[in-house]
């Protein structure tokens, strides 16, 4: 056998550390992150890539957007959405992070042994529903099956395809110091959701998901000559983990105002109770845009629009030393960092 010089058993990530992959590997925070920067960007990145929800990408003259998702939440079913709808407006709100018109979606599915057929069913019309209502077409995909007790019911993999009909540069890099940061509606439902189905917790009233496709209210903005410098959408790890890899990319300071943030009461109160803060909990339908002060009334106005609880809810800062930080309720300064673990296992 002939030795390949290239190859290296030089693990990026020392073993001994995590020698095994951890549920927090895929929650959004710290370990997600040191997976991502030190494992597949190396082996797969290029260059001159910039980490976004969907790549960007030149073909025959046409600037278009690619993106693909997998999605293995538990429960399938929860108040606001299912899997289907989920895996359908996942993949069409990442291609509209680029700014991109969401076209066509291929849809993998991975099925357990056992799963109820009636199940499957209520999926794909959901999916369909979803498809419809989002505006893309299903054009390709893939059925596998696993042993019994070798998934989880069922796991669907999505990708897209979407066309791009702007000249702007809509990523991290573009954010600059004075941007202000918008959010497009109340935080920390779908996460909160999904626990209280799991968990078996009762409230007084039923907390439903956000998971909807925002690329109709994106195109909005773009229509309307919004000068776009950055969208990202608020799902695992929540606005925190966001806005954090934003700051890192940017090499800015981002200062938000907790009092800005919406909340429910309902989930205000279910986090309170659980332990959990509210800007590391996942949505399906939320998206933080950074945008310069002269389109601030503007882009507030389009949003609200839609989700009266939009809100303005921070601004961009030049520093040294790239972090997020908020202000409190009662005007102290904390920094908001990524998650280290795991706060909400499978909530996509």
């Amino acid at each position: 056998m002939t030795s390949n010089p290239d190859f290296s058993l030089t693990c990026p990530i020392p073993i001994q550390q995590y020698p095994h992959i951890l549920l927090a590997h895929g929650g959004g925070g710290k370990l997600m992150r040191q997976l991502i920067d030190k494992m597949f960007l190396p082996t797969f990145g290029s260059s001159n890539q910039v980490e976004h929800d969907a790549a960007t990408l030149q073909l025959n003259g046409n600037k278009i957007a690619f993106t693909t998702d997998s999605y293995v939440v538990n429960p399938l079913f929860f108040p606001g959405g299912d899997i289907g709808s989920m895996a359908i407006y996942g993949t069409v709100n990442d291609l509209a992070m680029a700014g991109a018109r969401p076209l066509y979606l291929s849809v993998g599915f991975i099925l357990e042994e056992g799963l109820p057929i009636q199940t499957l069913w209520e999926i794909i019309i959901s999916m369909k529903i979803a498809a419809e209502k989002a505006q893309v077409k299903i054009v390709t995909g893939d059925t596998k099956v696993v042993d019994k007790g070798k998934g989880d019911g069922i796991f669907i993999n999505t990708s897209g395809i979407g066309i791009i009909k702007h000249n702007l540069t809509i990523n991290s890099l573009s954010v600059k110091a004075g941007d202000a940061v918008i959010i497009n509606g109340d935080l920390g439902r779908h996460g909160i959701a999904i626990m209280a189905v799991r968990e078996g917790l009762e409230f007084e009233t039923t907390i439903e998901s956000d998971s909807a496709p925002v690329a109709d209210v994106v195109l909005e903005l773009l229509e309307a000559g919004i000068e776009i410098h950055c969208l990202r959408d608020l799902t695992r790890g929540g606005l925190a983990s966001t806005l954090n890899e934003i700051a890192t990319a940017a090499k800015v300071e981002i200062e938000i105002q907790e009092t800005a943030i919406k909340v429910l009461e309902e989930v205000r109160g279910a986090c309170e109770i659980l332990g959990f803060d509210p800007v590391y909990v996942a949505n399906e339908g939320r998206f933080a845009v950074f945008v310069p002060e002269k389109d601030i009334e503007k882009t507030l106005s389009i949003l609200q629009a839609k989700i009266p609880e939009s809100s303005l809810i921070g601004f961009v800062k030049q520093t040294s030393n790239p972090l997020v930080t908020m202000q409190s309720r009662i005007g102290a300064k904390r920094i908001i960092d990524m998650l280290s673990g795991e706060q909400l296992p499978r909530i996509c």
